[in-house]
C-alpha cells in the first residue's frame, strides 16, 4: 500500500468517525430531535441547553472522543499493517478530517456542530501542552463575558499561535493543522462573530425562547 492510499484509507476512516452524530442520536434517546429544539444545531452547548447538563457534557465528551481515537489509533494501526512508520502528519490528517466529519456529517445531510469539541479530542490526542493554554484562554474569556462562542474562538486562536512556539521543532504539521482547525472555528462561527458586532449574541445562561447557540 502507498502512502497515498494510507493516508486516504485513514483520512477516510476518520472522517466517517467523526461524522457519527451523537448529538442528534442522544438527544433522541432522551425524546427530543436536536434539529427542531433551540437553534437546530447538533453540538453538545444546544443539547446542554434543550435536553439537559447531563445530556450536554454526554455529548461533549462523545464528540471530543471520536477526534480523540482517529488521532492515536490510526497512525499505529497503518504502521503496523505497512511496517512503515508514520509521524505527526498522519495523526493530524485524521485529526482534520475528523472536525470535517463532525461539521458536514454524512450520515445527517452534512449539517453538524461547529467542531469545538472534536477539535478538543483532537488536541487532547496530538498537542495536549497547547490543549492546556486552549482550556486556559477558554475559561478567561467565558468567565468575563459569559460568551460561549467567543471564548471558543479565543481558544481556538491561542492555541493555534501558542502551537508554533511549542510544536515547531518536530516539523510544520502540528501547527499548521492547528491554525486550520482554528481558522475552520472562525469561518464556522462567522453568524456568532456578526451578532457579537451587532449586540446581538446571547450570553451563556437557561435558555430562553428563540436564544441562539453559540457553539
Amino acid at each position: 500500500m502507498t502512502t497515498a492510499a494510507v493516508y486516504i484509507a485513514c483520512g477516510l476512516i476518520a472522517y466517517l468517525a467523526g461524522a457519527v452524530p451523537f448529538g442528534l442520536l442522544i438527544a433522541r434517546a432522551a425524546g427530543v430531535d436536536i434539529r427542531r429544539a433551540g437553534s437546530g444545531n447538533t453540538g453538545a452547548t444546544n443539547v446542554f441547553r434543550c435536553v439537559g447538563k447531563g445530556w450536554g457534557i454526554l455529548t461533549f465528551a462523545c464528540d471530543a472522543m471520536k477526534g480523540c481515537l482517529p488521532v492515536l489509533l490510526l497512525p499505529p494501526a497503518a504502521a503496523r499493517l505497512t511496517g512503515i512508520p508514520y509521524g505527526d502528519g498522519l495523526a493530524v490528517a485524521c485529526g482534520c478530517m475528523a472536525v470535517v466529519g463532525h461539521n458536514w456529517p454524512v450520515y445527517a445531510g452534512f449539517k453538524g456542530g461547529k467542531g469545538v469539541a472534536t477539535s478538543a479530542g483532537v488536541l487532547l490526542g496530538i498537542a495536549p501542552l497547547a490543549m492546556g493554554i486552549g482550556i486556559a484562554a477558554w475559561l478567561l474569556v467565558f468567565l468575563i463575558g459569559r460568551y460561549v462562542s467567543l471564548a471558543s474562538m479565543a481558544a481556538a486562536a491561542g492555541l493555534a499561535t501558542a502551537s508554533w512556539f511549542m510544536y515547531y521543532a518536530r516539523g510544520p504539521a502540528i501547527p499548521s493543522a492547528l491554525t486550520f482547525l482554528a481558522a475552520l472555528t472562525m469561518w464556522r462561527h462567522k453568524a456568532n462573530i456578526r451578532r457579537l458586532l451587532q449586540g446581538t449574541e446571547n450570553r451563556f445562561g437557561p435558555r430562553r425562547r428563540g436564544r441562539n447557540d453559540n457553539t
